[in-house]
């Protein structure tokens, strides 16, 4: 497991992950660690994503501490490739993580599901 996941994720989690991100597509999203960071140390991401395959893991590291201290959920994915793809960014193009600011009505009960299934292996 890289340094920056706390946790083992289920393929199933992750596909809905996945699909949460697809049908968020109209909600509001930063992308990359950076933006992500902004987003999480200002309390205002909803979910942060991020993919296991980053290198160095140590980039993305700090995320999940900041996320534990203000309480955002937070998953893993294992692509940031297919992270990106389904973000809606141009071919071949990667992200390594992934900030929702709100979650769209058509994938709120999506979002509260993966929530939950996090919450449990989270413990």
């Amino acid at each position: 497991m890289s340094a920056h996941v706390s946790y083992e994720t289920p393929n199933d989690l992750a596909e809905k992950i996945y699909e949460l991100v697809q049908a968020n597509n109209n909600g509001r999203m930063k992308k990359g660690s950076n933006e992500v960071t902004k987003a999480a140390e200002r309390g205002s991401a909803k979910f942060i994503i991020m993919a296991e395959d980053v290198n160095p893991p140590e980039l993305l590291a700090h995320i999940p501490l900041i996320c534990k201290e203000k309480g955002i959920p937070f998953g893993y994915v294992p692509s940031q490739e297919f992270l990106g793809k389904e973000a809606g960014m141009p071919a071949g193009v990667r992200t390594a993580s992934l900030a929702l600011l709100e979650v769209s009505k058509g994938a709120q009960e999506k979002f509260n599901e993966i929530v939950e299934l996090i919450k449990g292996l989270n413990n």
